[in-house]
């Protein structure tokens, strides 16, 4: 049933994609494949020909068809196949004995009409966790950024780094980038300043009143993304002071002297974890959320925020992780073996994000459209086939329990609050829930100061309580409140 010789191959989509990659193989010399047929979902292709080549049935019967065909090779043809469709085909093709799934890219490639047999790769995280491409159209963040001052806190870590690079590209008057990781910011710099745009990095704490204050005051910067945080759930929870000192008193601080001198906008980073948090990160997350709100309105500063999930390949994430175990030999360690995350690509979050920050009006909290959320077991198995190794066989995979104050799954919203669609697909508003007066909520928030010494422990987690209701700490902290491990 195969053309020529090569390694049998089944194409996935039956459509224009798959029509074209039949044609590239067979006026490729040695194109290395001999495509036996197509398979499509659509069941008015099944039992069609095309190029001579049948269509032998839906992706359901994969495996049967790899069977009775001997298929050596799946190449998934369909580039708007959301990720959730390639997560099943390739766990088809897993199923059925297939070590060699390769994939098109997505539709921007195609729009020559072209697709060379050069354009197949293999399939990669993103594909699995990336999801339907997002389309945005930059000029109107071009017209907002361009010619503006716009600062950056937290510019050395993932999102903030990339947010840099992004910002960078639509010319802005000048780029201030503050971190107080000096060499993530030194490597920073070194790549955005060949880009014509005057970027001047800053090394200085967010939690340093008088510093912010004086780089605000020389700045004056139009436009402010706060990305500056503490983020590791299970090491904020060892350490809650250092998470209130920067999360919220950081966040107070820059935003307040963003009302100061007269910001146009502050965008604040937030999480996923700060809904219904149980972790000491995702609470103070959620303050600085309320302390954004709480400042709208005071001045001529809009204050939004934008919580998403969690971001593949950041600094200390878990794939990066993963990939240092199976380097050095190790099992890989999965929390729970039903955990699941939302993930999203940073380039994509970023990209949102100025979007969101484009959109907002003040006082909004968006929420980015994470796709679907992953089971991390899933993840780490695709991960060592990924490495051309075997799970279990080559790499083993060990539970452990999840660290204090992770949940099994990540909300996006409280339930109060629920959402409103955006003119943007992938973003939505929560809805606002009622919070006391801006002013009496600051000035709780500044109570916080006086509960950062290791003896204040249980008051500061009373505290957290009151600022979020819904905050429900974990058994570690707890523990350490009752027996007084804080003194």
């Amino acid at each position: 049933q195969g053309a020529g010789a090569g390694r049998r191959a089944l194409i996935v989509g039956a459509g224009a994609a798959g029509e074209q990659l039949v044609r590239a193989m067979r006026q490729t010399r040695g194109a290395g494949y001999a495509p036996v047929g197509f398979i499509d979902d659509d069941a008015r292709k099944v039992g069609t020909v095309i190029h001579g080549l049948p269509v032998l049935g839906s992706s359901q019967r994969l495996p049967g068809i790899v069977k009775s065909y001997q298929i050596d090779a799946v190449l998934i043809a369909i580039p708007t196949a959301p990720s959730r469709v390639v997560r099943t085909l390739i766990s088809l093709s897993r199923e059925a004995g297939v070590r060699e799934i390769r994939i098109i890219p997505g539709l921007d490639q195609l729009l020559n009409g072209h697709l060379a047999l050069a354009d197949l790769r293999d399939v990669q995280l993103t594909d699995l966790l990336g999801r339907d491409v997002v389309r945005i159209d930059t000029t109107n963040i071009g017209r907002w950024l361009s010619g503006r001052t716009v600062l950056v806190t937290g510019a050395g870590g993932s999102i903030g780094s990339e947010l840099s690079r992004q910002i960078a590209r639509f010319q802005p008057k000048a780029l201030v980038l503050v971190d107080s990781d000096e060499s993530q910011l030194f490597w920073v710099h070194q790549e955005l300043q060949r880009g014509g745009v005057p970027v001047t990095p800053i090394v200085a704490d967010v939690r340093s009143e008088r510093r912010v204050r004086d780089i605000w005051a020389r700045a004056r910067p139009h436009v402010v993304f706060h990305a500056a945080a503490y983020k590791h759930v299970g090491l904020m929870e060892h350490h809650p002071q250092e998470a209130v000192a920067t999360n919220i008193l950081g966040t107070l601080a820059v935003a307040q002297m963003s009302r100061e001198t007269g910001v146009e906008k502050f965008v604040f980073i937030s999480t996923d974890k700060a809904v219904n948090p149980t972790s000491v990160m995702g609470a103070t997350k959620r303050v600085a959320e309320k302390v954004c709100l709480a400042l709208n309105g005071e001045g001529a500063t809009q204050f939004v925020a934008v919580r998403f999930g969690n971001v593949l390949g950041s600094r200390g994430s878990l794939l990066p992780l993963f990939q240092e175990r199976i380097k050095r030999g190790e099992p890989l360690v999965v929390r729970g073996s039903n955990m699941r995350r939302y993930f999203m690509a940073v380039e994509e979050a970023v990209l949102l994000v100025l979007e969101a920050g484009l959109m907002g009006e003040g006082g909004e909290v968006f929420v980015l459209d994470m796709g679907e959320p992953v089971r991390i077991l899933d993840l780490a198995r695709e991960f060592i086939r990924l490495s051309g190794l075997e799970p279990e066989k080559d790499v083993p995979i060990v539970f452990a329990d999840p660290e204090p104050g992770e949940k099994d799954f990540e909300d996006l919203l409280t339930a109060e609050e629920g959402t409103v669609a955006t003119k943007h697909d992938r973003i939505y508003v929560a809805q606002r829930t009622p919070m006391q007066r801006g002013d009496a909520f600051i000035t709780s928030v500044h109570a916080v100061t006086d509960l950062l010494d290791p003896t204040d422990l249980p008051r500061l987690v009373r505290h957290l309580q009151e600022l979020v209701p819904t905050y429900q700490p974990s058994e570690m902290l707890t523990g350490r409140v009752e027996v007084g491990l804080g003194r």
